[in-house]
């Protein structure tokens, strides 16, 4: 069944935005009595019906509200630096998104390579990245921050820096604790400086390893919503 977004979407009969009636019209070819899930990206799935069509203004019924199956229970929150190269830092978006994360995060730190993000196009892609898994939760995307007001700000649960350094050999996997919110710092191409590292230890974040292989930032990114989700499965 094709799904659309709506975060407005409560109750009656709803308009799809131009974008989404375009690709229900001209695209999927969806006619009057078709059926269409619909998600506000809040947590909520409805089933609709297809009541008038248009390319520019597509109408349709909500028939059944229901909470999707994808509350994870804790809240997974990733930081990272935002790399030079644009197409890999769109796949860890898209791929987070499929996934499940709750917050993305971008800071600008010593090492930076990017400091600018087109933030409607992130936008776009975890909207799509949502439908196609399934997921009926939006992740809040943030734009780009310096890095000690990232770290200034309060956080609930468990913080961890991911950080390449001899001294850290704790895996996150053996630190997180199973149902806590958890937000994991990730640096840059050329990490953080010790600097940086060690304003983050005094801010609360504990550092991690994410194991021996040397990743690049979006794979160490992706490797750290991977492992929470795991512990949190392993432990049910």
């Amino acid at each position: 069944m094709p799904v659309f977004y709506l975060p407005d979407a409560v109750a009656g009969t709803i308009i799809l935005s131009e974008e989404e009636s375009k690709h229900a019209v001209r695209v999927l070819r969806l006619d009057v009595g078709d059926k269409v899930l619909i998600t506000n990206g809040q947590g909520l799935f409805f089933e609709a019906r297809l009541f008038e069509v248009h390319p520019k203004k597509a109408v349709l019924q909500l028939e059944q509200g229901y909470q999707g199956s994808d509350h994870w229970g804790f809240r997974l929150h990733l930081a990272l630096a935002p790399t030079k190269n644009m197409d890999r830092l769109e796949w860890f978006v898209e791929k987070a998104t499929e996934i499940g994360v709750d917050e993305i995060s971008f800071f600008v730190s010593q090492h930076s390579e990017r400091r600018s993000l087109n933030m409607e196009r992130l936008e776009k892609i975890a909207v799509s990245a949502m439908k196609q898994s399934l997921k009926s939760r939006l992740p809040l995307l943030h734009p780009p921050v310096p890095f000690d007001e990232l770290i200034a700000k309060p956080f609930s649960g468990d913080g961890f820096i991911a950080w390449i350094d001899d001294e850290v050999t704790h895996h996150l996997a053996n630190l997180y604790r199973a149902g806590s919110d958890g937000l994991v710092l990730i640096g840059p191409e050329g990490d953080f400086s010790r600097d940086e590292a060690g304003r983050a230890l005094k801010a609360g974040f504990v550092p991690v390893s994410l194991g021996k292989a040397r990743l690049r930032t979006e794979t160490a990114a992706l490797t750290a919503v991977q492992t929470l989700h795991v512990v949190n499965q392993l432990t049910r």
